[in-house]
């Protein structure tokens, strides 16, 4: 009995999404395939196979057909990517510039693969990227062509068995139908480069209790928290941490952010951006808590809820980190503006993130 070929496609869309205008594409997309899985914050995957013969059409076709329904609809553009697994669709529409859709036939993903840099493989880190190039492994065929063994004395068994998986381009996961998650994000634009590394502790700091703010007075709680950084010749770095319990604390934010911040190295890195993501958001009823014998941390929650009761009576501004109350008189003087984005919403504010300079 023959399998019958999966064919999927990742559709990356350049715009930036709220919630609702996320909801509304992805009930565009059900309108080509029931099988449709949502990849925030602007993506796409969708299963295609049992829709090619109700429509009568190619997968390619099919492709193009979701991409015009986006830029009729919506004037949204898109790249996307077009192959038999989830992990190659989603590498091939990496690929693609800005309109275009690049397709890796099944009978051709090894010769597709075979070229390009390990970091393109999804789940590559910085360590396992760094390792392999000691030893002159750069490229995704030099890893499909070591021997298995050696490939297990550099990185263990585990991750030595996926990275070999995912090189030779398996990836059995379906497409599993889902809402997108929920998330909540600020973000800090500034309008000259930073270099100074206490500005940049400074800005996400201020970004982590923003964050912390909204997840209490919305009753939420994170369970991952996602930084990203925009430099000045427009490239980005991003780092996710999972908590080890979900949270809404702003010292606990704030310190998993910091961490993710010196995890960086940025070493006066010229910045332009900073954003903070806080999702797998649940309801705060639902919480769960490591009971604790310390009654420094019930005093700090105690203390957090009456700075909350004081910035909804007198304005967010009414209390905020000791770290940042000297900021104010540089982002005045010198107006620094920030665009700050909290659940998809855009606002304008002076944000205090600079340190008085003599």
């Amino acid at each position: 009995m023959s399998t019958r070929l999966r064919h999927i496609a990742h559709l990356h869309l350049h715009t930036t999404l709220n919630e609702a205008q996320y909801d509304d594409i992805i009930e565009l997309m059900y309108g080509i395939t029931p099988h449709v899985q949502a990849v925030p914050p602007n993506a796409v995957q969708l299963d295609l196979t049992s829709a090619l013969r109700y429509f009568d059409l190619s997968a390619y076709d099919m492709v193009q057909t979701a991409k015009m329904r986006l830029k009729a609809l919506y004037g949204i553009d898109s790249s996307a990517g077009l192959a038999g697994n989830r992990m190659l669709a989603a590498m091939a529409a990496d690929a693609s510039a800005p309109g275009d859709t690049t397709w890796v036939p099944a009978g051709q993903a090894a010769d597709w693969l075979y070229p390009r840099p390990v970091t393109a493989l999804p789940g590559i880190g910085r360590t396992v990227a760094e390792t392999l190039g000691r030893y002159g492994l750069h490229a995704i065929g030099q890893v499909v062509d070591l021997p298995a063994g050696t490939l297990q004395r550099l990185l263990g068994a585990g991750q030595a068995r996926l990275l070999a998986e995912r090189a030779r381009g398996h990836d059995p996961r379906p497409v599993t139908p889902s809402e997108p998650a929920r998330q909540l994000a600020a973000d800090l634009v500034l309008d000259r480069d930073c270099l100074d590394p206490a500005q940049h502790h400074r800005a996400v700091l201020g970004l982590a209790d923003r964050i912390g703010q909204r997840l209490r007075g919305e009753r939420q709680i994170a369970g991952r928290l996602t930084l990203t950084v925009r430099y000045a010749d427009r490239t980005s770095t991003t780092r996710t941490r999972t908590f080890p319990e979900p949270t809404d604390h702003s010292p606990a934010l704030a310190a998993t952010a910091l961490g993710l911040l010196t995890s960086l190295g940025l070493q006066r890195a010229r910045v332009r951006a900073f954003v903070i993501r806080a999702d797998a958001l649940l309801p705060a009823d639902s919480a769960y808590r490591q009971l604790s014998l310390d009654p420094a941390a019930d005093r700090a929650c105690a203390a957090e809820a009456a700075a909350d009761r004081a910035r909804r009576r007198f304005g967010p501004e009414a209390v905020g980190p000791a770290t940042l109350a000297d900021c104010s008189a540089y982002a005045k003087n010198h107006r620094i503006p920030a665009k700050t984005v909290v659940g998809g919403r855009s606002t304008s504010a002076i944000e205090p993130v600079s340190q008085s300079q003599p």
